[in-house]
């Protein structure tokens, strides 16, 4: 049955008609939700695009693609990805040694974890550039094996591992207080050694949140620039990461050119967590089987 032009305008119309009946009646919820995301979220997203849009697209690729730029893409999410990973399996251990032993000054220990959430990122920046310095107490017992942090790529890579670490165990520590014993005592009763214990049986439903805490500590890092900035020595083509080139740029007021650098790590970024929760996705399904 073919319809005539007039009536599919008739259809679009009521279709809008019963689209905005359900918006104008949702619930008080659903309107302060969307009105606090619009306004915080997606409103400034879409002018940071508009204003990159501002510049030509043979322009914006020059400055998208440039040497410096892609230097400092590959120092900000090759160096954050690490840290991440490190994060994630020194987190998941941490997490499981509060969840698992009690022992003296737990609870202080504990709430220390937090403490990257709380502490400025300068005073973080400040404190790790000095102990990691030559004459730090940590910087002068790797000096003499000729690893220097304070102003290097590995002192980025130091700040970032310290920013991101308390997202890995605060989002597997709650799965690991509700995961029951049981299940890894039937492990144990049927012969399964620790380790097969821990991979076939706690690992799969602790993947995703590790996945998680991954993922949001890699965000974390990405766009990290307090601590960073000062353990740095913010050299071109060696430790400068995309968030200080952005700053820079601004310092020159070149504005649109900052933007555009800033869309880039927007972009790179939504695309990474989205393959992060595709993974989790999958993880899901395979632990649900």
């Amino acid at each position: 049955m073919t319809l005539s032009p007039t009536t599919k305008v008739d259809i679009k119309t009521s279709n809008w008609k019963v689209f905005i009946h359900k918006v104008v009646n949702l619930p008080w919820t659903w309107r302060i939700t969307i009105g606090y995301l619009t306004v915080m979220l997606f409103v400034p997203i879409i002018a940071m695009f508009l204003k990159a849009s501002t510049e030509p697209p043979a322009r914006f690729w020059e400055i998208a693609t440039s040497e410096l730029a892609l230097a400092t893409y590959n120092v900000t999410f090759v160096t954050s990805l690490l840290a991440a990973l490190l994060n994630g399996v020194f987190g998941t251990l941490i997490a499981w040694v509060l969840v698992r032993y009690d022992f003296p000054l737990k609870r202080i220990i504990d709430a220390t974890v937090d403490l990257p959430f709380a502490l400025p990122t300068s005073v973080a920046g400040l404190t790790l550039a000095t102990v990691y310095s030559d004459n730090g107490w940590i910087g002068s017992l790797l000096a003499p094996l000729g690893i220097k942090v304070s102003f290097t790529r590995l002192g980025v890579w130091v700040a970032m591992v310290f920013i991101s670490l308390p997202f890995v165990v605060r989002t597997v520590q709650p799965v690991l207080q509700e995961m029951e014993h049981d299940v890894e005592e039937a492990a144990w009763s049927l012969g399964a050694s620790q380790w097969q214990t821990f991979s076939k049986v706690i690992l799969p439903p602790l993947f995703p949140s590790i996945l998680t805490g991954v993922a949001l500590g890699f965000s974390r890092a990405v766009g990290e620039y307090g601590s960073t900035v000062i353990i740095a020595s913010n050299t071109p083509f060696q430790d400068l990461i995309a968030p200080v080139l952005i700053f820079q740029r601004l310092e020159q007021y070149d504005y649109s050119g900052a933007t555009v650098i800033g869309v880039v790590l927007l972009t790179i970024s939504l695309v990474l967590l989205l393959g992060i929760n595709l993974l989790q996705g999958w993880a899901r399904r395979y632990d649900n089987k």
